[in-house]
């Protein structure tokens, strides 16, 4: 059995990657550690409690960092609204209840003291820089560490940044300072993976009760970021990162070198990927190329399908 701990800012591209995992049977999740990113991190938290009690998980829920190592939190509520998770109608139904009471970096300290382990992160990498600041003699027992960040070609929250490596860049340099190699699953990578108005009218059709409506109406809200600009579909992207763990054919890693930057005022959060290695420098990092797009779809929609018959 594999071990995996899920580091998430809990968006609905963060939910449908976790309701992947959890469906693949050969994983265990070991937690979830959440950080401030999509949304500030009490509302990352309350997300995480309704999805909790609305898909019935189990495993434990850490509360993390509630701002980036440097700098002030920026959010992505100009595209995803207040809540981190927009909706064109239901919402997950709130829910109370703790979270666990261990901090997510003592979480993630006591799971990799426990055995060697992989971690899956889906946001901004606050947490995991956290670990290897304070605890660098455990940065060699992160079996696999897969992020959904980064880009090795244009931005999408600034024309050079993708928006997890612009809200911390400074957690990216500190993670690769410890000697963590680092898969990077970038928005080039992610963009030719889409979902659509059909894969929203599939989902209603699979379920015209309220937990099917409540999964649509998520859906088509994260669709609808597409149509301003007149796309017909919408790229997700944490799903790819959940998809390169969970079914390794299904995306393609090259080795290169991999730095952030951390100062320029046009591309403060860009990640410059030097593909020349070794020639020009040693590879601290694989980056995603070529992704099988069809069977990511398919884990997609076979989860969300999944997750309606969960009580």
């Amino acid at each position: 059995m594999r071990r995996v701990f899920i580091d998430t800012d809990m968006g609905f591209d963060d939910l449908v990657a976790i309701l992947m995992v959890a469906r693949a049977p050969e994983i265990e999740i070991a937690g979830l550690s959440l950080v401030a990113g999509n949304a500030p991190l009490e509302t990352v938290a309350a997300n995480a409690r309704a999805a909790r009690a609305f898909f019935s998980w189990t495993m434990p829920i850490h509360p993390g960092a509630a701002r980036p190592v440097a700098g002030d939190l920026v959010t992505a509520a100009y595209v995803l609204g207040e809540t981190g998770m927009a909706s064109a109608g239901r919402i997950l139904p709130p829910a109370g209840g703790p979270l666990d009471a261990a901090h997510a970096l003592d979480a993630l300290v006591r799971y990799l003291e426990e055995a060697p382990g992989e971690i899956l992160a889906l946001g901004p990498l606050t947490n995991i820089a956290h670990l290897a600041m304070i605890r660098p003699d455990l940065a060699s027992r992160i079996e696999r560490l897969v992020w959904m960040g980064g880009s090795a070609g244009p931005g999408n929250h600034t024309a050079s940044a993708e928006f997890n490596a612009f809200v911390d860049p400074e957690a990216i340099a500190a993670v690769l300072g410890a000697g963590v190699r680092l898969q990077m699953v970038g928005l080039d990578a992610c963009r030719p993976v889409t979902v659509s108005m059909e894969d929203v009218a599939a989902m209603r059709a699979a379920d015209p009760g309220e937990r099917g409506a409540t999964l649509a109406d998520l859906l088509e809200a994260y669709v609808r970021i597409a149509l301003p600009s007149g796309g017909k579909a919408q790229a997700i992207f944490d799903p790819v990162a959940a998809a390169a763990l969970i079914a390794p054919q299904t995306v393609a890693f090259r080795p290169a070198r991999l730095d952030v930057e951390l100062a320029g005022r046009h591309t403060r959060g860009m990640t410059v990927v030097e593909w020349r290695v070794p020639r020009k420098a040693p590879a601290n990092a694989d980056i995603a190329v070529s992704p099988d797009a069809p069977r990511i779809r398919a884990l997609i929609l076979d989860a969300l399908r999944s997750s309606l018959a969960i009580s």
